[in-house]
């Protein structure tokens, strides 16, 4: 069974730390990992519970997280609170060396860090809070410990470090923790083990200003569980507030820098508009003289009665058994306040509980509420505590309104519960945390099937289905232990994450990991899924060859697709494996012109994929993840479209022009088989038949192909011209880059008898020996940066089209036909110059004619 250990450095049983650990470990718990929580009363000093018991902590915690501490570390010679002290003011503000016995401590306490995760087979990490250097000590054995239990264990990055407070934002201004660049503290360490997240990204910005190139870190903001709160009757009557009585709920620490006195004025200047009561949930033992201060406070202001001080709540997301929770609070609250201090809150928990309860809120202006929330567009009142420290007239008024309007209130609610869903819900969570602390790989697993996906709820059903049918190459089921899927979810905005997780539930046998990619893009994506993929391979170093295996989801794969792909890999032992496309008949079946032209194309594609072994398309391929690496994986480029950088969609071809470059073989699979969908087809077919370029001037852009209205009827079929315009601008791209480039790539494939016997001696040699003129005359000595190849493959394909033409009817089929017609302008041209102007032609850099020409049809 899995663990996740998880530690915090705030010292304190519940705090916005610990409500964090439990909305994260959740989603290990129901991978099925055994949860502990180490609370840090062992780590920091400063709260006076340094090796206090746990005692009643375990009443605000669900029952499945099982506090723990580390074996032993009491019984440390010297490792005390006044020493730890010691070493703060000592080393982090004073600026001194760290003493030998705090180095010999950090040693020791190591040591009892490996011995605890052994013990309880730690597989996973959360360190809460750990860059803050409240006690250095441990902070210098944790680093310690993870490097050491990682290559034991041979881990792959199995922790994560999640800073909600850095030097700059936790208690500002009092020099806790010195100066910039903080020379007493144990700055973020890169590791293979540990992947940093901070909760925005000014704070991103700041760590890296301090910690340049610090790699393995990424933003990932609070996130709530966006479900609608049960409310429990009892709570109003045990607390004395009125059943119908307005209420405002705080949750807080009952400490100066919380400003709940703001709270109370706003309570008084309420009174006679709206009768409101006020309910404080907070420890009010933690700061006595601060309770003390509000309390009399509220009786100068005339509140009191209308005060409620609740003690400690459990997190909002248990359900507590013993006693009530603050999503008892919130089901009950018409509005959450958090009015805090401006420099105090990094982030503020109450505010996103708010939001995710549907409950509308009102907050200070501090000092990152734009960052995390007002740059988003959530609505609420906000009091500007720049300019004015207590609640304004207009600011009561704003907020008198809101109380008084349940309507108002309702849409406010409703207006900020749906964007903070898609910004800090449950969904962005968990293919984050996916992307960063996954399952561990199988020991059997040696394939992680790929797909990028943007908004396919609808297909994904089927698709997952499909691959979880599969069946080797003897038609026996596929053992799904030899592969997992990685779904890449690309900012859908439709119901993907639950069709994954419905399907994850009810296939418990199949490992299914969903990961985010902000940038939009199917290359972005499929990349992010791929290099995913590659790390967390690394930890099996077992001599077996690994695969990265690339599909869509929009395309269906037949039964033995991975099979065949699988045992066509490890036969040949190349680098990529291509798999064999075809459509369904039956969505062709008024449309017998269009059909016969797209048939033409595959029968075309058949035969080079044969010769050539062909190039890798995202409807379906494999890499030996060896190869993936070593030259230097998926490459984004970007390109200009409507004055705007966008990035290119020929990924995966350019990736398989790398690896055939680097002298790697490239198979083609043709029994793993791929059904492409028809839509693809109908929306590219009005450029098709109108000898439109889908890829004008070399740009091509991604647009969404799920077409509602359609332009041409998809159950009329082309008119002969119009099948005639299809084929040719089909075969005018199909040439250059599966007959021409392979051999322009690599030569010596032209020495290879059965090259030979399709092109014939003769254009073999002829072929070969003009390869070698236009490369010396171009300069060229790389093929492989984006589209380098295309200039050269043009020139070739106009010198040799004829022959190359016969070579296809000779071998495809004599419905090929000849070439298409030439551009007008190298119609008019002298033989004997011909191929100096296809030169100029095809380097016409300014007006793209020679892309427009060849345009980008290979839709079929």
């Amino acid at each position: 069974m899995s663990t996740l250990w998880g530690i915090s450095f705030d010292a304190a049983g519940i705090s916005g730390l610990v409500v964090e650990f439990v909305k994260t470990a959740r989603l290990f718990r129901d991978r099925g990992a055994r949860v502990c929580l180490d609370l840090g009363y062992d780590i920091k000093a400063d709260k006076n519970a340094f090796f206090r018991p746990y005692t009643d902590e375990h009443d605000h915690l669900p029952d499945w997280v099982r506090l723990e501490r580390v074996d032993g570390v009491e019984d440390l010679p010297g490792y005390t609170a006044d020493f730890v002290t010691e070493i703060l003011q000592g080393v982090v503000q004073g600026g001194n060396k760290l003493p030998p016995q705090a180095e010999q401590l950090a040693d020791q306490l190591k040591d009892l860090l490996l011995a605890t995760w052994s013990r309880v087979d730690v597989t996973s990490v959360i360190v809460e809070n750990g860059t803050l250097p409240e006690n250095v000590i441990y902070t210098k054995a944790l680093y310690s410990a993870i490097e050491e239990y990682g290559r034991l264990n041979k881990l792959g990055p199995f922790v994560l470090w999640r800073d909600h407070d850095l030097m700059w934002q936790s208690e500002p201004g009092i020099g806790k923790y010195g100066e910039f660049p903080y020379p007493g503290t144990i700055r973020p360490r890169e590791s293979s083990f540990i992947h940093y997240v901070v909760q925005h990204q000014d704070a991103l910005d700041h760590m890296l200003e301090w910690v340049p190139g610090l790699p393995n870190i990424s933003v990932l903001p609070n996130t709530f569980s966006h479900l609608p709160l049960p409310r429990n009757p009892r709570f109003r009557r045990a607390h004395g507030i009125p059943e119908h009585a307005p209420l405002i709920a705080r949750c807080t620490r009952i400490i100066p820098q919380k400003r709940i006195d703001r709270d109370l004025h706003l309570l008084a200047a309420l009174t006679g508009r709206v009768d409101a009561y006020l309910f404080i949930a907070g420890d009010v033992g933690e700061a006595p003289a601060e309770y003390a201060k509000l309390t009399r406070l509220a009786e100068d202001l005339g509140v009191r009665e209308r005060v409620v001080f609740g003690g400690k709540l459990a997190p909002r997301e248990t359900v507590s058994s013993n006693g009530y929770s603050v999503r008892d609070l919130l089901a009950h609250a018409d509005i959450v306040s958090f009015l805090t201090s401006y420099d105090y809150e990094s982030y503020g928990n109450p505010i996103g509980e708010a939001i995710a309860s549907g409950v509308p809120y009102l907050t200070s202006r501090y000092e990152l509420y734009d960052t995390v929330y007002g740059s988003h567009g959530f609505r609420a009142p906000v009091l500007d505590i720049t300019s004015h420290d207590l609640p304004t007239e207009a600011f009561v008024a704003e907020v008198a309104d809101l109380l008084l309007d349940e309507r108002k209130r309702g849409q406010m609610a409703e207006f900020n519960h749906r964007l903070g869903e898609r910004h800090f819900g449950r969904d962005r969570a968990e293919e984050t945390l996916a992307a960063l602390l996954p399952a561990p790989m199988g020991e059997r697993t040696r394939m992680s099937v790929v797909i990028p996906v943007f908004n396919e709820a609808a297909n994904l059903p089927s698709a997952l289905a499909s691959l979880y049918d599969q069946r080797d190459v003897d038609g026996m089921p596929l053992d799904r232990a030899l592969y997992e899927i990685v779904l890449v979810d690309n900012n859908s905005t439709d119901d993907t994450a639950e069709v994954v997780r419905e399907f994850t539930a009810t296939h418990p046998d199949l490992a299914v990991h969903l990961i985010p990619e902000p940038e939009q893009g199917p290359a972005c994506a499929r990349k992010t899924g791929m290099d995913f993929a590659a790390r967390r391979s690394r930890g099996r170093e077992d001599g077996t060859r690994f695969y990265l295996v690339g599909a869509d989801a929009d395309c269906r794969v037949a039964p033995d697709w991975l099979g065949e792909l699988f045992a066509t890999m490890e036969s040949s032992k190349a680098a990529i494996g291509v798999c064999d496309y075809f459509y369904a008949a039956e969505h062709f079946t008024h449309r017998p012109r269009l059909w016969t032209e797209i048939q033409k194309t595959l029968r075309c594609r058949q035969v080079t994929f044969s010769l050539f072994g062909g190039f890798p398309d995202g409807k379906g391929f494999a890499v030996d993840r060896d190869v993936y690496e070593q030259v230097g994986g998926i490459e984004i480029f970007y390109q200009l479209s409507g004055g705007r950088f966008v990035n290119h969609l020929s990924d995966d071809w350019d990736f398989g022009i790398k690896v055939r470059a680097s002298g790697e073989d490239i198979v083609y699979a043709p029994k793993s088989r791929v059904e492409i969908n028809p839509r693809r087809v109908n929306h590219a077919i009005e450029e098709v038949i109108t000898g439109r370029a889908y890829g004008s001037d070399g740009v091509i852009v991604m647009r969404d192909i799920r077409v509602a209205d359609p332009v041409v009827d998809l159950e009329g079929d082309l008119t002969e011209a119009e099948a005639l315009q299809a084929w040719e601008f089909s075969i005018k791209d199909f040439t250059p880059k599966n007959v021409i480039l392979p051999v322009l790539l690599t030569p010596s494939l032209l020495d290879d008898a059965s090259v030979i016997e399709f092109f014939g001696p003769s254009l073999a040699k002829r072929l070969g020996l003009r390869i070698a003129e236009i490369t010396e005359e171009m300069r060229i000595v790389d093929f492989t940066p984006i589209h380098a190849y295309k200039t050269p493959s043009f020139r070739l394909y106009f010198e040799f089209a004829d022959e190359i033409f016969a070579r296809l009817r000779a071998t495809v089929g004599e419905d090929i036909g000849h070439p298409p017609p030439l551009p007008p302008c190298l119609a008019e041209i002298p033989a004997e110059r011909f191929a100096e102007f296809v030169h100029y032609y095809c380097e016409d850099r300014e007006s793209g004619e020679a892309h427009n020409y060849f345009g980008n049809g290979g839709v079929f």
